[in-house]
Formats: structure tokens, sequence, C-alpha cells
């Protein structure tokens, strides 16, 4: 059996690193391939995540690096297509929705190389997000469609996907963060910063709808008016740091604490001791769910309104003079988290290598990474 996982951005090597755990238990003697776009090149948003999560080294890194859609896209299948031509894989795994997924999908579909998507059937209903574009794509010519949550079903089903090639399989995300929780609990990264757990608020901003023109400056100011009442801390995104600097700066207040990425454990360290979250990212609306801390979502939509039904989230729309109802907003949440959504257990990998692999027998039960 050949498998080649085709990853490249932070929030994806977080909802790989477990399939692979659980694939190559399943199946030892098969040949599991990693291939690493670059997409991510930044080391704290991608190497480091190798080592926090026990990844094996990639057979092949793309380097791709940034550039537009249409050049990232296009550079990947590039480097790509001799990948999958010489490995002669049976089955191509990819995750999410970047364009390392929609590169990926489109070579092995082209190539006759079977496709299995972790993370299927999201939809923001916002075709003026490239991610929307490449999750269509995506879930139109991969043959397994691996789901995490019930709005998906519709989604797929109101777009003509068989059932059959649908599978509710719970979030391979959250099994990373089960599977890590004692060592994102003992990182005490709050400590590291100075602050206390539950009195801050942690902010990450990448998208370009906020990062690429006005609102950005408008977004920094607020942040640091919300300082005033409750510490803010804002481990920057490398686009959002050249988009400041090119801006400027800003950001200067007492209480705005500005830092460069961090790995995996050392961020989710920060999310868990959070009084509040306030985000651009689809992940971590999904990481604030499973811990029960209240996440503010700066976007007018999402593709995970689970997050929404069950109260841990709010949209906030694209418009950061709603960062200052932040503290009004979460004095009015109730002190009890709800339960997270079903099948986010820590065994969603589990479930995506049975399906894949019905005829091994799994060996054990993976481990992520070593303690």
């Amino acid at each position: 059996m050949r498998i080649v996982y085709v990853i490249g951005t932070r929030p994806n090597f977080v909802k790989t690193a477990p399939v692979i755990a659980a694939m190559r238990a399943r199946c030892p003697d098969g040949r599991h391939v990693i291939v690493h776009t670059g997409q991510h090149y930044d080391r704290a948003m991608s190497e480091v995540f190798f080592e926090e999560l026990g990844v094996p080294a990639p057979d092949h890194m793309l380097e791709v690096g940034s550039g537009t859609h249409a050049v990232q896209t296009a550079r990947t299948m590039e480097r790509l297509e001799p990948v999958i031509m010489t490995e002669e894989p049976d089955l191509l795994v990819v995750p999410g929705d970047v364009n390392s997924t929609l590169a990926a999908v489109l070579v092995a579909s082209k190539l006759g190389v079977p496709v299995a998507h972790v993370e299927s059937g999201l939809r923001s209903f916002d075709m003026t997000m490239p991610e929307e574009i490449n999750r269509i794509v995506a879930d139109r010519f991969s043959e397994y469609l691996f789901m995490h949550s019930e709005e998906a079903v519709g989604n797929l089903r109101a777009e003509g996907i068989p059932e059959e090639r649908m599978h509710m399989v719970g979030n391979t995300m959250i099994d990373t963060l089960v599977a890590l929780r004692d060592r994102i609990d003992a990182a005490d990264s709050p400590g590291k910063l100075g602050v206390a757990p539950g009195d801050y608020t942690l902010v990450t901003l990448h998208r370009p709808a906020l990062v690429d023109g006005p609102l950005l400056g408008e977004t920094v100011a607020r942040l640091a008016a919300l300082s005033e009442q409750m510490p803010v801390v804002f481990p920057v995104h490398p686009r959002t740091r050249k988009m400041m600097e090119a801006a400027g700066g800003g950001g200067e207040a007492p209480n705005l604490l500005l830092s460069e990425p961090l790995g995996y454990i050392d961020f989710l360290s920060l999310v868990a001791g959070a009084g509040a979250v306030l985000t651009d990212s689809g992940g971590i609306q999904e990481e604030t769910t499973f811990l029960g801390i209240p996440c503010f979502t700066l976007r007018d939509n999402t593709e995970r309104p689970v997050t929404i039904d069950l109260g841990t989230n709010e949209l906030l729309g694209l418009d950061p003079a709603a960062i200052a109802t932040v503290p009004e907003r979460l004095a009015a949440r109730p002190s009890t988290p709800p339960q997270p959504p079903p099948l986010w257990d820590g065994h969603a990998a589990e479930r995506v290598a049975e399906v894949l692999l019905p005829d091994y027998v799994d060996a054990a039960r993976p481990a992520i990474a070593s303690a």
C-alpha cells in the first residue's frame, strides 16, 4: 500500500498528524510518503510543527513559498506532479482548503489517483473567499470525504455528492489537541508572557479582508483600546506583520503584547489560558469550542456554523469597531461552556484509517508525539 499525504500550512499539519499516525499504525508495512508543499515556510509556521507533532520528516519538500493564488497553485501542481508520477501512490490524502489542497486534488485526479479529503463539506457560502472555491473543488473530485460536523452532510447532498463517498468521523484537529493536552497545559505560555490565565484576550489575524487593506490600521487601534480594559496578546502572523510594517507599524500600547508566531504547543497553551479569543481563523473557532473558551470572529460568515450553534463562537462581522463590544459580550456569556460536538473525542483519525484501510488490523492505538 502506497499512500501520499500532502500538507503545506500550519492548520493542515495539525489536522494531518493524527491521520498519518493512525494510518502508519494500521498499515506499518506500507509506504507512507509525506509531501510538504512549503506554502507556509516560516519556521514557526511549518518546521516546528513537524517537530512538536511527531510527524516524520517530509520525504519531499516542494518549497512553493508565497505568491498570488494562481502562482502558488500552479507552482504546487508543477512540482507535485513528478512526485506523484514517481511514487505511484494507491491513495492521496489531503486536508483542509488551502491552495496546496486544491493543487494536490487536481494533480491526483488527472493522474487517476484516488483522493481522500479530510475536513469535507464545510461551506461559508461566500464565493469571494478563495478557500470556498478550494473546498468545493476538493469535495467534487475526492473519492473519500471525511466530515466532522452534521451540517457538512446537507452541504454535500445539495451539491449532488453521493452518500457512499461521505464518512462522518469527527475532527482530526481535536485529536492532536487531546493527544498533547498534558504538554499544552504544562507549557504555561501565559506565565512566560507575564499574563494571568483567564485575564487576557488572545488575537490572531491573517485573512486578506482584514490584513491587506485599510481595515488593518483601525483593527490594531481597536486592539490597543481593548488592551486598556484587559491585556491583549497578539502573536503576529508573518503576513500580518509584513502589512503592519508597510502601513507604518502600530500596536504601541502598554498592554498590547505583540509576539512572533508560536509553535503549536505554546500557542494552544495561550488559547487554553485565554479569557477570550478574537480571530479570523477557521481552525481556532474549533479549538476554542473544544476547550470552552469564548471566541469572537471578525468575519461576516463562517464555514464552521456548529461553533455558532453551540454558542462558543460569535460573529462580529468584518468590522473593527465591534472589537469594543468584546468585554460586554464576554460578560453576557454563560458561565458553563457547552459540551463539544459529537465525535470530537480524540479518535477521529482512527475512524479515517478504518475507512481507508479496512483490510488492515490496527496494531495499536497510535501516538501523535512522544512525551
